[in-house]
């Protein structure tokens, strides 16, 4: 069974552009691996919107993320926008400490 990774409308035009080609996720409950195959949906209508494999997948705490990092990933002005992003996504218990899984990926 493929794995599913949900993107929101504005971030699947940019995967289709190939301008995007890193997600970064919390609380990873899928065991994302470098060599799988993964199915991406967009989150409003849940359609598929392309298929990938994941090429190369690390963490780090959130406090930790450098511009490296950023390669293929939306940037963010600063990392009290960045914090207030993914608590957007993920509530309140987001924070520097918060370890985030950087996930690059390859469209098939």
């Amino acid at each position: 069974m493929l794995k599913t990774l949900k993107f929101r409308p504005h971030l699947v035009t940019l995967i289709l552009s190939g301008e995007k080609t890193t997600t970064w996720r919390l609380f990873d409950d899928k065991d994302l691996q470098a060599g799988d195959k993964v199915e991406f949906l967009n989150s409003t209508t849940k359609n598929i919107v392309a298929h990938a494999v994941l090429t190369k997948v690390y963490t780090k705490p959130l406090g930790k993320v450098e511009d490296v990092d950023y390669a293929g990933h939306e940037k963010y002005e600063n990392a009290d926008a960045m914090l207030a992003k993914f608590r957007e996504y993920y509530g309140d218990r987001v924070n520097v400490d918060t370890v985030v899984k950087i996930i690059h990926f390859k469209l098939n």
